[in-house]
């Protein structure tokens, strides 16, 4: 426990904008939530404590992560850290990519681990890790998937957990979690070393629902029906996406939500560029208000490695303190993560219809 505290200590100062709730002061939800990933993770991670200022969002935060990625009942584990640094890639978010092809060396292999880290999936020696991970690569996939129904609420539910984390880690962490001036053998060398600390949290098993009661019950949506197979994932999808939902009715007016969900109708996993003029054009009908909270919103669904301090600064103009900052971005991560799990939904069984 004193090990956490001090690691989990370190590691808060890698979050910006917000000032992450330390341990020896958490109770209620949040201290539930920070006990069960210091128990299962050995510290309490970066992308918990950014969440801390709204307690109901780090719970969701949690089982949205941990009832997909950890329980490993139909789908090995390596299979999802593969899927999981591919969407980091494709999301470009450095910090995620490093974080999960540190697990890649010891679940798989170097090689396979520095081929997803470097976005060159076809160079993967693993079969099956190559097919899936291109797969997670294309945020507008909606042809065939390959894995079976069995598997789809994992594998989706890691998508459209990565499709969350990679936004919020890339507005309030740090841009990499190893040294930057690491060379590529250093670097190799340290996730070596790592994985090898982390083989625990890798590889012990994981039983399915603990986070689930950490919210209360909520209906799984309609576009969320690739995760009904799995009780745990379905409850932890329903439970998660209602309390972001009420964080976005909470943060952002309707006007500015209706912006991004307009937005998200006509998108199909593009990336957006280097040009903000998209963005721009959007908000400009706004008033000046809901400018700053639209265009904070809309750069972190769609480009989220664009948000800056100067956004981030406007936003809080208008909209102080850390509830508010935490609220919105977790509300516009979790659209754009939902539309893209929306395209995985199962077939539909021609007997039953």
């Amino acid at each position: 426990m004193v090990v956490g505290r001090i690691a989990s200590s370190v590691i808060q100062r890698q979050v910006k904008y917000v000032t992450p709730t330390p341990l020896a002061a958490v109770d209620g939800v949040l201290g539930q939530v920070y006990a069960q990933v210091l128990d299962e993770m050995g510290l309490v991670v970066p992308p918990v404590q950014l969440h801390s200022p709204v307690p109901d969002l780090a719970a969701a935060y949690w089982m949205l992560m941990r009832e997909p990625m950890l329980p490993t009942v139909h789908v090995d584990r390596a299979a999802k850290e593969a899927v999981a640094t591919a969407v980091a890639v494709a999301n470009i978010c450095p910090y995620c990519v490093e974080m999960h092809s540190v697990g890649m060396y010891d679940l798989a292999t170097e090689r396979d681990a520095e081929a997803l880290a470097g976005d060159r999936i076809d160079d993967l020696a693993d079969p099956r890790l190559r097919t899936l991970a291109a797969w997670a690569r294309q945020p507008g996939h909606t042809g065939p998937v390959p894995f079976d129904e069995q598997a789809r609420a994992e594998l989706v539910g890691v998508v459209v957990g990565m499709h969350y984390l990679t936004r919020m880690v890339n507005v309030f962490l740090s841009s990499f979690l190893l040294p930057p001036r690491l060379g590529p053998s250093g670097r190799r060398r340290f996730k070596q070393g790592a994985s090898r600390v982390l083989r625990p949290t890798l590889r012990d098993p994981r039983a399915p629902g603990r986070a689930v009661e950490l919210l209360p019950p909520a209906e799984l949506p309609a576009d969320a029906a690739w995760a009904q197979a799995s009780p745990s994932v379905a409850a932890a999808t329903a439970r998660s996406f209602a309390a972001f939902e009420a964080a976005g009715r909470q943060a952002l007016t309707p006007a500015v939500r209706e912006v991004v969900l307009g937005r998200l109708e006509s998108w199909h996993g593009e990336e957006t560029g280097l040009s903000r003029a998209w963005c721009e054009r959007l908000v400009q009908p706004l008033p000046e208000p809901e400018q700053a909270a639209a265009r904070l919103a809309l750069l972190t669904a769609f480009a989220s490695y664009q948000v800056d301090a100067d956004v981030v600064a406007e936003f809080r103009r208008h909209h102080p303190g850390d509830a508010a900052l935490v609220q919105a971005a977790s509300w516009a991560s979790y659209t754009a993560a939902r539309r893209v799990g929306s395209r995985h939904l199962p077939i539909p069984d021609p007997v039953r219809s």
